[in-house]
């Protein structure tokens, strides 16, 4: 399947076009589907998160897990949260309070030294949502990293040969939706070849019909 930016904007233009006018804003969801992909096959699971061209129009929570200075430079850096080495152990055994921060966050970034400690401790409950922490050194510059996480979008494959993930909301361009979506093509055809197991591609509103592109 050809695919470029003309075809995936039209898509995207006749997705609208299918969907009635809510009292909300609806997002752009994407479906990519496959055929003939083995999903037991482990080299063909993907849990990957993408930067995306443009910022999704939703509101993307990220968590800092630091000690020292990189506290101060997460804070200042816009973190949405910042937990420290001392709090970690709050969540020891906690397991109601580690799935609230795993549902409230989407993205988690901890120092180097204490992932050990971050596995041990949220690892449980993180690790099955896909949201383990990136480590990152303690000299690390944050900003560009929660910048990075401010526009971008997780993606896997599991049990089902296909991908689903939000890659804009209604009131977004045309183009600027259709940009997103090629920025999880090439993601994806990096581990997968497209060429030889994509089915469809498939863009949605959150309550609208389906447009295909096969």
């Amino acid at each position: 399947m050809q695919v470029d930016i003309q075809k995936l904007t039209a898509l995207v233009d006749e997705a609208k076009k299918n969907s009635q006018k809510r009292n909300f804003e609806q997002a752009m969801e994407l479906v990519v589907n496959f055929k003939g992909l083995d999903v037991k096959a482990p080299e063909n699971r993907i849990n990957e998160t993408v930067s995306l061209s443009n910022p999704i129009g939703r509101d993307v929570k990220v968590c800092i897990i630091a000690d020292g200075d990189l506290v101060v430079k997460a804070r200042n850096a816009g973190a949405d949260m910042v937990i420290t080495k001392q709090e970690i152990d709050q969540y020891a055994g906690n397991k109601k309070a580690v799935k609230k921060l795993a549902e409230k966050y989407d993205y988690f970034a901890a120092r180097t030294d204490l992932m050990a400690t971050v596995g041990k401790t949220l690892g449980s409950v993180l690790g099955p949502r896909g949201k383990m922490p990136e480590p990152i050194p303690p000299s690390a510059n944050v900003e560009p990293l929660i910048k990075k996480y401010r526009s971008a979008v997780r993606i896997k494959i599991r049990d089902q040969p296909a991908i689903r993930c939000r890659i804009g909301s209604e009131k977004m361009e045309s183009k600027a939706i259709a940009e997103n979506i090629m920025s999880v093509l090439n993601t994806i055809d990096r581990k997968i070849k497209l060429d030889q197991y994509l089915s469809s591609i498939v863009v949605k509103t959150t309550m609208g019909k389906p447009a295909k592109l096969r």
